[in-house]
């Protein structure tokens, strides 16, 4: 894992192969515990290519100076991440 925040990856390689392209990240909060939301990648063995988009939120701990993952959230479209966005507009809009 990584010390600081901003080296933390869910960059993934498997025999020579990139598996997990990370595209962005942007980091929430951090400090004890860091909240990221990452653009990526996945590589797709049956089709020979790299699919669309797709998003994680991922929480980090930090513990003995080093982040370790504690939980993450999948967004499984881009549909998907626009409902997101809207219901959080709802929720958030000034009255």
């Amino acid at each position: 894992m990584a010390s600081n925040v901003k080296d933390i990856t869910i960059f993934y390689e498997e025999e020579g192969k990139e598996i997990v392209k990370e595209i962005d990240k942007k980091i929430l909060t951090q400090g004890a515990w860091a909240t990221i939301i990452f653009q990526y990648k996945q590589w797709e063995r049956a089709k020979e290519k790299y699919s669309d988009d797709r998003y994680t939120i991922r929480r980090y701990r930090k513990r003995n100076g080093e982040y370790m993952q504690q939980s993450k959230f999948n967004i499984s479209s881009k549909e998907q991440a626009l409902k997101i966005i809207e219901a959080l507009q709802d929720w958030t809009k000034e009255v």
